[in-house]
């Protein structure tokens, strides 16, 4: 009779980490095939996938925003559903509707729920700003309980679930702004920019010709499940525990922070922002196959972790200031851990 001992376990721990590493390497990999550059957007993406959050991607119309969506889930062996939001989108177009239908060996007729698009694992909600509040809350439940709930009825959703949501920053008009609380549910607010001179001229060479690349299956939902799980293991100190809880709450007034911050900012972030940051900072580790947070982990993820989570006040809109330059402004007024 075979015997397991802390060392097998250990050894098994590691095999397992390795494999999974080597499965995201491939991943980034095939995801290269067919979205030239726009590697920190790609990786960000992975982190929301990682740390099982969500993703609101931002960018000019056709940066590839879709595509994007589309290669990952090409990608992976995962449910994909694709939702044009606009403005006659009804919550019973995602959520689903119960239909009436008929036995036809009793003649009894009966109500069916017919399942929507949210039951997926990869959810592209393309220009989520087009459709009225009505129909973009019909995610909000979705987003933070993993469920919905139809007629009285809560239904779980398949497992994993990523939403991905697409707006364009620049045309506003007949657009629904979010609001803060359903904002406050994405993991990550990511900014796609436009690709360099050599970049563009890849992706035109690559997207005119007579054949296009095809990228190949090579993530399933068991493997992506265990990666999640692995990431939340990943270790934090307590000093950088501090140094996030620091950082959210200089940006909310009352907290004796700097004052340029606080005459900046009318609303700051809640703790669902430390969450995602730190969250966000250990999938950022384990995607550069480390076991442990660093404190250029937690810096580098400020930005989209904290960008749709605060509110600028008058006094930064009438100088100019942007949410960029606010949060540099954070990252010098909170002192750094070990200092």
């Amino acid at each position: 009779m075979q015997t397991t001992t802390p060392d097998t376990i250990v050894k098994t721990t590691e095999d397992s980490i390795e494999q999974h590493l080597s499965g995201l390497a491939t991943l980034r990999q095939e995801i290269g095939k067919v979205i030239v550059g726009q590697q920190a957007v790609v990786d960000q993406m992975l982190i929301c996938l990682l740390a099982r959050g969500h993703a609101l991607l931002e960018g000019v119309p056709g940066l590839g925003k879709t595509l994007l969506v589309k290669t990952l889930a090409d990608c992976t062996e995962l449910a994909f559903k694709r939702v044009q939001f606009t403005p006659d989108l009804m919550p019973g177009d995602i959520l689903g509707s119960e239909i009436l239908e008929e036995d036809h060996s009793t003649g009894k007729r009966f109500f069916k729920f017919q399942r929507g698009p949210i039951f997926t694992n990869v959810l592209l909600a393309d220009e989520i700003n087009r459709t009225p509040p009505k129909t973009q809350s019909a995610l909000l439940e979705s987003m933070q309980e993993y469920s919905v709930t139809v007629g009285g009825e809560t239904m779980a959703l398949p497992e994993p679930y990523f939403v991905l949501a697409t707006q364009n920053p620049i045309e506003q008009a007949g657009t629904y702004p979010l609001p803060e609380a359903q904002l406050d549910r994405f993991l990550l607010n990511i900014h796609i920019d436009y690709p360099s001179e050599q970049e563009e001229i890849d992706i035109l060479r690559a997207t005119t010709g007579g054949s296009t690349a095809k990228p190949r299956p090579c993530l399933d939902a068991a493997g992506l499940l265990a990666m999640q799980r692995l990431v939340r293991e990943i270790h934090i100190s307590d000093d950088l525990y501090r140094y996030v809880a620091s950082l959210v709450r200089a940006t909310r007034s009352g907290e004796g922070g700097d004052s340029q911050l606080q005459q900046w900012i009318k609303w700051g972030a809640g703790p669902r922002a430390g969450q995602a940051l730190i969250l966000a900072a250990k999938a950022r580790a384990f995607l550069q196959q480390r076991l442990s947070v660093t404190r250029a982990d937690i810096q580098a993820l400020l930005l989209p972790v904290l960008r749709h989570r605060i509110l600028l006040s008058f006094h930064a809109q009438a100088d100019g200031v942007t949410v960029p330059q606010v949060l540099e402004k954070l990252l010098a007024a909170v002192p750094e851990p070990g200092q």
